[in-house]
């Protein structure tokens, strides 16, 4: 990896696509300690409960925005309403007859949804900041109240969310990787230290558990990407056909199915649910419910937890891959599985085997996010998340084969030479 990188930095073009991004992460950083005026910050940690135990949501979230949360920053709330949105417009676009015809008419419907994307983050957006503004109002924590207090806070916590979404589409357009995969990946990189020094002060305190920790991090990160790499590939022959004078098929190819085909989405749905109970408890008291916390640090949260990322994964893949069009696609092309009939039998064959793959991964996706409260049930202390993880991994590699089809393009000389 760090000679892939050494190598494209000696390239003008991939160079400077590099120096953008990391310039536009330098501004993401300096954003995630810009105050949003008004509100006291220790106050806002207290309430909503960052860096204990209780569960609450918006552990996760100042996490992804790279603790600006916690420094009741303008990037607060992170890019989570853009993602937010952009599941929704997924699942609208499944649901609605007009939204899917509109998504299969190529660069110019992504177009237009990715416009409806950005309006619907801006709503969002302006939604949760104005929750939150009633929920800081409550509890005391505003030193700017009343309407300009109201509209100053909403419009900073809004606008930022805003910057940053434009951010990471300027990353895509004109640097390396996706803009907002790269945000995310670069808010959960900034609690490197404290992870680092929580690390270091387990290593003197007990060696042999923070030796066993740090190996199993590691093993944790193989597995992970493992899995990311992983799929299964059902095997597609094309039959030779005459048009013209020309003949086209006869080439063989395959349909991959990922195994972790969902990625992170059914961790964040699981999560969401299940902290909703802390995330209330918090926007509208001050002291949480004892028996909230007992249940957050239950196993039966654990078990759950692990059930509902299985739930959600099938979910998710059911809604966003359809194995009956799948099939007309390939009889439609002149394709047909090996030993399999068009029509019925292959939708069945594919679905079949779709549902083989989602079973791997959806128990494979759920241990990664239970071990931590597993281990913690073990009063082991850890200090890594299997959220974090998987997207820590899945943009590394993502971002790397980014780059390395790129150097790979511009160093093919061709036939001419």
């Amino acid at each position: 990896m760090f000679k892939t990188l050494v190598n494209a930095f000696k390239m003008p073009d991939l160079r400077k696509k590099l120096l953008f991004t990391l310039f536009m992460l330098i501004v993401f950083q300096l954003g995630t300690v810009v105050p949003v005026p008004g509100i006291e910050k220790d106050a806002l940690k207290s309430l909503l409960g960052i860096g204990d135990a209780s569960g609450s949501l918006f552990n996760l979230v100042n996490i992804l925005s790279g603790n600006a949360m916690q420094n009741a920053s303008i990037f607060a709330m992170s890019i989570t309403p853009y993602v937010n949105s952009s599941i929704i417009m997924q699942l609208l676009a499944v649901a609605i007859p007009a939204l899917e015809r509109l998504s299969k008419e190529g660069e110019e419907g992504r177009k237009v949804i990715a416009k409806w994307t950005r309006y619907g983050t801006v709503i969002l957006a302006f939604i949760q900041a104005a929750g939150l503004y009633i929920s800081l109002s409550n509890s005391g924590a505003l030193e700017l109240t009343g309407i300009i207090g109201f509209i100053t806070i909403t419009l900073s916590f809004t606008a930022g969310t805003a910057f940053l979404m434009w951010i990471g589409e300027q990353i895509t357009e004109k640097g390396i990787g996706n803009g907002i995969s790269v945000i995310i990946f670069a808010g959960i990189v900034t609690s490197g230290p404290q992870l680092i020094a929580s690390f270091w002060v387990q290593l003197q305190t007990n060696w042999i558990i923070a030796v066993l920790t740090l190996i199993l991090c590691l093993a944790v990160v193989v597995f992970v990407v493992m899995i990311n790499d992983a799929e299964r590939r059902i095997p597609v022959q094309y039959a030779k056909r005459v048009v013209g004078r020309k003949m086209y098929g006869g080439q063989n190819s395959h349909i991959p199915f990922k195994v972790s085909m969902a990625g992170v989405i059914p961790i964040i749905f699981a999560s969401s649910i299940l902290s909703f109970p802390a995330t209330i408890a918090r926007l509208f008291s001050t002291n949480q419910p004892a028996w909230i916390s007992n249940f957050m640090t239950s196993p039966l949260y654990a078990i759950l937890y692990f059930l509902l990322i299985i739930f959600f994964t099938f979910f998710y893949t059911a809604m966003m891959y359809n194995p009956i069009e799948m099939a007309n696609n390939i009889k439609g092309n002149g394709g047909f599985i090996p030993g399999i009939r068009p029509g019925k039998p292959t939708s069945d064959y594919i679905t079949k085997t779709m549902n083989k793959v989602t079973v791997i991964g959806s128990v494979a996706i759920a241990l990664i996010a239970v071990l931590p409260i597993l281990m913690s049930q073990g009063n082991i202390s850890v200090s890594f998340g299997g959220t974090s993880l998987l997207i820590l991994v899945g943009v590394a590699i993502e971002t790397y084969r980014q780059l390395e089809s790129q150097m790979i393009m511009r160093n093919y000389k061709g036939f001419l030479d």
